[in-house]
């Protein structure tokens, strides 16, 4: 698959040890766009992970967990979604859980349990920040938490779910400072 990538790719390293079963996410910045627009946009990507991971049901934050979040573009999100979504279109962010989707971690072992990937494309991420009035940092934090929602297994396919996602979202981004992307101020 081509994906319109700049050759060069920058991983930053990922938390060498979980801290008390803390999580280990690994940031890769594959698109070079991103560094250019923020420097910071790994350690804002592995910081919003890290606080929606705080939401987890209790038997799933006691455990070690793994992540990896690509910081990439539109090209190469637009061919995951068409392999495996048979969507021919980029999109804001792809989560791909390790358990399946729509099922949280289960196995509770000494080593760290793999979530999945979540992968954010930059020419959809900004321009819908633009769009919005919304500060890039902020829009990614907010995608980086709704992918890690999915990896922990919810999801917004009916309201009722959409409901709970959508609050627990929220209250993860107003951890970090970041207004509700659902409240009608923020379009």
């Amino acid at each position: 698959m081509t994906t319109g990538m700049a050759a060069m790719t920058k991983t930053e390293p990922a938390l060498s040890e979980p801290v008390a079963g803390g999580p280990i996410i690994e940031v890769s910045v594959k698109c070079p766009l991103w560094d250019d627009a923020m420097p910071d946009a790994a350690a804002l990507a592995r910081n919003a992970g890290e606080a929606a991971l705080r939401t987890a049901p209790a038997e799933a934050a006691a455990q070690a967990v793994e992540v990896s979040i690509v910081l990439a573009d539109d090209a190469f999100v637009q061919g995951l979604n068409r392999e495996y979504r048979d969507r021919d279109e980029p999109t804001n962010v792809l989560s791909f859980a390790a358990a399946g989707e729509g099922a949280p971690p289960t196995d509770l072992t000494d080593m760290p349990v793999l979530l999945g990937d979540i992968i954010v494309a930059y020419e959809t991420t900004a321009a819908e920040a633009a769009g919005q009035g919304k500060a890039l940092a902020d829009h990614l934090s907010h995608l980086v938490v709704h992918g890690m929602l999915h990896l922990l297994g919810y999801d917004h396919q009916v309201d009722a779910d959409a409901d709970v996602m959508e609050t627990l979202e929220a209250e993860v981004l107003a951890a970090l400072h970041i207004a509700n992307p659902y409240e009608a101020a923020n379009p």
